[in-house]
């Protein structure tokens, strides 16, 4: 069983049949693709609720309630006034880094492309404020309760965490005089309002039931799970991790009055070849970009084909055609699990069939759709050698993987193929530049007989159709003749049209050659 319908199934045993899915994200600006694996984790674990019939919602809560906790690389140093301000509260930065103050808010301006990148990826969430909750007043009870139990709560947070709380630690962080959490002290709390002074000299009261102020991480946490009803959550491992701040969450949450979430963790995303995603180390895949780059159901494939507890090796390279090729090969045929299979493949084929099921952007939309009716790889190659769009509708026309108008989804799928090949991330093994004469250096890669079968081929493809079978069966039929194996035609091939010993589908690549650039090239 596939890990979200098995996650559904549990829920449904454990909290009967209305459910809610979270993730969430800070909008600092430094978002990276790992992000994108908790997300899709909870979002396909709510599709798999809804598909089993439950009543389910997705939530995405934004904590536009935590600080600016430092200035970042694209911001100018005015922005060290907004340390500990938090991210609803100070202005987004211009196109110059500066603070816009007449614009929206930091939150908002990041956290606006991020939503846009996500509806491209089938996730459209209810999308939660955190501070809008502390401003309606949904926290105050928390809040209460958290300041005196406070004791309890410290009790928690070192016992589980190893960590020792400074004496002056309270539940509950007040703004100061200029609206930073940072070098503000706690002087006393008569409900509903947390005396305090700051750094400035400053004192004032700061009323729990508004936004004037947020609870600590770790009581944050555990406090929304029971004001928004969470029931599944799950948490990168180094929130997941032992002592970590889901362990600390769930006892706090209960203390709080609510029935937590089961843990449910899962292993991070790395570059491939560069270890963990990590937005402070700078090793990072912007998702934005990464959208811009690979088809948003092979991303979506991408997690929903790996267990939860493995890790993925992102990777924008040559492993982009193999993970392309495995989910178009699952689509094409999908798994069929037949009861006379022997369990373990019978388990992988449902496993395959519900991955392929919560890869497509739209729920219940046919997989079948998504394969815009020509492979990764050709498209690949028609990208590079075709320079306008025209020109590779036409040429799938002419191949049969078209008739009339494209569709949105091959539209979509070129755009992202020009640009990644436009990019860095594009595997510079898979360029194709056409040789117009074949020369010296593929020259002395070349035997006598693989020569002579070049020279035969240019004379056969005078009078063959041109066509993409009819070109490999020319190609098959007369490398016997010049005494060449199969391989070793194809090696002479890819050294005449590519200049090196591989390359995509010979007969498809002299087919878009064209017959006289062909013809004229291996005469050469």
């Amino acid at each position: 069983m596939h890990w979200a319908d098995f996650t559904a199934e549990k829920l449904s045993k454990e909290r009967g049949n209305k459910q809610v899915a979270c993730s969430g994200i800070t909008p600092s600006g430094e978002f990276h693709i790992g992000h994108i694996r908790e997300i899709l984790s909870a979002e396909m674990i709510h599709r798999a609720c809804l598909d089993s019939g439950l009543d389910s919602r997705y939530i995405f809560i934004v904590d536009s309630m935590d600080p600016l906790r430092r200035v970042y690389p694209f911001l100018s140093e005015e922005y060290e006034q907004y340390i500990g301000c938090p991210l609803a509260f100070i202005p987004a930065p211009n196109s110059d880094g500066n603070p816009d103050l007449n614009g929206v808010s930091y939150a908002e301006h990041f956290l606006g492309p991020f939503l846009d990148a996500l509806a491209e990826i089938g996730v459209f969430p209810e999308v939660i404020m955190n501070h809008e909750t502390y401003a309606s007043g949904l926290f105050a009870e928390k809040i209460d309760s958290a300041i005196e139990q406070a004791d309890e709560i410290r009790e928690i947070i070192e016992s589980i965490s190893g960590r020792e709380l400074d004496e002056d630690w309270f539940p509950y962080k007040p703004l100061g005089s200029d609206g930073s959490m940072d070098g503000v002290t706690v002087t006393g709390y008569e409900k509903p309002f947390v005396h305090w002074t700051d750094g400035h000299g400053n004192s004032g009261s700061a009323d729990i039931r508004k936004a004037e102020g947020k609870l600590p991480w770790r009581i944050d946490w555990a406090a929304r799970w029971g004001i928004h009803g969470i029931t599944c959550e799950p948490a990168g491992k180094d929130h997941g991790a032992a002592g970590g701040s889901f362990d600390t969450g769930l006892p706090i949450c209960k203390l709080l009055g609510s029935e937590p979430p089961s843990k449910m963790v899962y292993e991070w995303i790395q570059v491939k070849g560069a270890g963990p995603m990590s937005s402070s180390s700078g090793n990072t895949v912007d998702p934005i970009e990464a959208l811009r780059l690979v088809p948003p159901e092979i991303l979506r494939y991408l997690i929903a084909g790996s267990k939860m507890n493995r890790h993925i090796d992102f990777n924008t390279g040559s492993a982009l055609f193999q993970m392309a090729d495995e989910y178009e090969r699952l689509v094409a045929e999908p798994p069929n699990p037949e009861k006379s299979l022997k369990k373990r493949k019978r388990v992988a084929a449902i496993t395959q069939k519900a991955a392929i099921r919560l890869s497509q952007i739209k729920r219940g939309s046919d997989p079948v759709d998504s394969l815009a009716g020509v492979t990764f790889r050709h498209l690949a190659m028609l990208a590079q050698i075709k320079t306008s769009d025209d020109d590779v509708w036409n040429s799938l026309r002419n191949s049969g993987h078209l008739s009339g108008e494209p569709n949105s989804a091959l539209q979509n799928r070129l755009e992202r193929m020009r640009n990644w090949i436009g990019s860095i991330h594009f595997p510079e093994n898979a360029r194709i530049n056409i040789q117009k004469e074949i020369d010296d250096n593929a020259r002395v890669q070349l035997s006598p007989k693989q020569i002579k079968f070049l020279q035969r081929l240019a004379i056969e493809l005078r009078d063959s159709e041109w066509s993409d079978e009819a070109i490999g069966n020319t190609i098959r039929s007369i490398s016997p003749d010049c005494g060449v194996s199969g391989r070793e035609a194809y090696v002479a091939l890819y050294w005449a049209m590519l200049g090196r010993e591989h390359g995509p589908k010979a007969s498809s690549l002299i087919l878009e050659i064209g017959k006289s650039a062909a013809i004229e090239l291996f005469n050469s």
